[in-house]
């Protein structure tokens, strides 16, 4: 018979829901302020779209981790009774089912309990009482809303890519390429001719997920980095990895939740620890909103970033157009764009245009393509200055199943 076998680290082991929040500089301190009041009830129409509400919406799904990852597994409990009793016997015996399926509710509850510290870390950072958290469950709950499992679960997943080793192959296909082109973009941006320090050079990424990429461009030295993120779920789980930068300080069961593409049962179960390099919360700083609008504000004014990195990003829009004139009035004449990822457009987009549609409009728009580095992969237009590479975007380095992209980068050079 074979045994099924879980071991699960204890929370006070993995997660610290009592780490404080370090405002680590006066440009922390202005966008929290920002953040809080664009928070605040009383800004805008009180709806499912309010920043709050959102937010609310965010920490209901958390909480709720555990609740709506059982209700799979309860499905799965029933669908295994329509097993024939033969072959459920044969099935208890040769590898315990019932005892996998029992493992998976141990290991979701031990996901629930990184949930709820993320949850707790909110709501401190946001400065939220439980009260009102708990009011706005029973409400979304007597209005029949259901929290979102895939939103958390995607989040959870994002630790992987971003911050664990497992995760070090998808990252390895991208970073290099976006961390050269910068470096060749800017190598003087250490020091003045008078060996005096020359004003950073400044960086925005939107769409940054749960951060990594931010924090590696930082580390090269030079830069003031700037990310921006649109979903509240991958945000509180970056606002969580703030307040607990420690290596290896965090510890999720990220694959739980898909039964598909595992080459063994312990493949499943495993445990990720994360991150997998210590974070300084003070050298990248997160703007919360929308991309297209946050930075139209009078405290982000227009041609103040001297690169914007698009990383996995501009197919997200629903408007691609006003993912370009936000990225051409961010940017000052000879500043650069740096992208690099694919063209699956979501659900609902404005305009869908293929890579040489993109390069027209780019083009006309007031941007020269320069080259990009060649480890960005080979040019995919002859005589021309793009290149793709293959890149993944699986979260799981042992799934017996590979989503991967041919992957686009450019850098182009505003000139008008």
């Amino acid at each position: 018979m074979h045994q099924v076998v879980v071991t699960v680290q204890q929370p006070e082991d993995i997660v610290n829901d009592e780490a404080p929040i370090n405002l680590a500089s006066p440009r922390h301190e202005e966008e929290k302020t920002r953040l809080l009041s664009s928070l605040s009830r009383s800004n805008g129409k009180w709806d499912a779209h309010h920043p709050r509400h959102r937010l609310l919406d965010a920490l209901y799904a958390y909480v709720r981790y555990e609740e709506r990852q059982t209700a799979e597994l309860d499905k799965w409990r029933r669908f295994y009774k329509s097993a024939s009793a033969t072959q459920r016997k044969l099935l208890e015996r040769e590898v315990g089912y019932t005892a996998k399926l029992d493992a998976v509710a141990a290991l979701i509850a031990h996901n629930q309990r990184l949930c709820n510290a993320i949850v707790e870390n909110g709501l401190r950072f946001y400065e939220i009482d439980r009260p009102e958290l708990d009011d706005h469950i029973r409400l979304r709950e007597s209005d029949g809303k259901v929290a979102d499992r895939v939103s958390v679960s995607q989040a959870l997943k994002h630790y992987v890519r971003d911050w664990a080793a497992g995760g070090r192959g998808e990252r390895d296909a991208a970073f290099p390429c976006i961390l050269q082109a910068l470096q060749s973009l800017f190598p003087d941006r250490r020091l003045s001719g008078g060996e005096q320090p020359r004003p950073a050079v400044k960086v925005l990424l939107p769409g940054s997920g749960v951060g990594r990429l931010s924090h590696e461009i930082s580390a090269l030295g030079g830069f003031e980095v700037t990310s921006n993120e649109w979903s509240v779920y991958m945000n509180l789980a970056y606002r969580y990895l703030e307040a607990n930068p420690g290596v290896a300080s965090s510890n999720v069961h990220p694959f739980i939740d898909n039964w598909s593409h595992h080459a063994t049962t312990a493949d499943m179960f495993r445990g990720v620890t994360f991150p997998d390099s210590t974070i300084d919360p003070s050298t990248v700083l997160l703007v919360e909103g929308d991309f297209t609008k946050v930075f139209a504000s009078t405290k982000h004014r227009r041609q103040q970033f001297d690169a914007i990195v698009t990383h996995f990003f501009i197919d997200t829009a629903r408007n691609l157009m006003a993912y370009f004139d936000t990225i051409h009035a961010l940017l000052p004449v000879d500043g650069y764009w740096i992208n690099f990822g694919p063209l699956l457009y979501g659900t609902g987009p404005y305009v869908q245009l293929s890579l040489e549609e993109i390069v027209s409009v780019v083009t006309a728009m007031g941007f020269e393509f320069v080259d990009a580095p060649e480890v960005c992969g080979h040019l995919t237009f002859e005589g021309q200055k793009i290149r793709g590479r293959e890149a993944s975007y699986g979260f799981n380095e042992k799934a017996l199943v590979k989503n991967a992209y041919q992957a686009q980068a450019w850098v182009v050079r505003k000139i008008k």
